[in-house]
């Protein structure tokens, strides 16, 4: 790992455009009001933010805080904030049929329609039957610290649903989603809130 590796132009046109798309749902959706809105709004926003999130994890110096978390954070920490959350990314994306949060879902048949051993039936294969994991976190605007647990799969098998719901809750899994991927994307900015879209 080079101390003083440096994004070159196209990363720092990509990095520039997604990480201004995520500071900016990040604002929308840690906002109280938010969760108000209807349900299927709310799946889209949370939807675009495990994209965009998942498309920044191809920048190879993300992966590299990924792993020194491994060794320096809290046990599951950074399983979490790449195995977990690249598994909901995916199942968001490859299976577009669902309206809200709440409902989505997936099974073992339903995984492997089209071709078994893709990464959402290699995550679910790896973690069925793990503990779940608690986690807390804290939001300073509010004074407000929020405790949840993530639940994985007490079994995984052709016929039965897993529902995301089950996993991660809504409101405070995805805040807690969100906290936890910001604080991996702020290793890499010298200065937030200094790069705007467009300049």
């Amino acid at each position: 790992m080079t101390k003083d590796l440096r994004p070159n132009a196209a990363e720092v046109q990509f990095l520039t455009l997604a990480y201004n798309r995520f500071y900016d749902l990040f604002d929308e959706l840690m906002a109280d009001s938010f969760w108000t809105k209807d349900p299927w709004y709310r799946y889209a926003k949370v939807k675009e933010v495990f994209s965009v999130y998942g498309e920044l994890l191809n920048y190879e110096p993300i992966g590299w805080v990924l792993e020194q978390m491994k060794k320096s954070r809290p046990s599951m920490e950074s399983e979490i904030g790449s195995e977990l959350f690249k598994f909901i990314r995916n199942v968001v994306a490859h299976f577009p049929l669902f309206d809200s949060w709440d409902s989505v879902w997936v099974s073992g048949t339903l995984v492997n329609w089209n071709k078994e051993g893709q990464s959402i039936d290699r995550f679910l294969k790896k973690y069925q039957g793990r503990q779940e994991v608690k986690y807390r976190f804290w939001e300073a605007d509010k004074k407000r610290m929020t405790y949840l647990s993530i639940q994985f799969p007490v079994e995984y098998n052709p016929d039965q649903k897993i529902l995301l719901k089950d996993l991660l809750p809504e409101q405070d899994g995805v805040k807690f989603a969100l906290v936890l991927v910001r604080g991996i994307l702020d290793t890499q900015v010298e200065s937030v809130g200094l790069v705007k879209s467009g300049d």
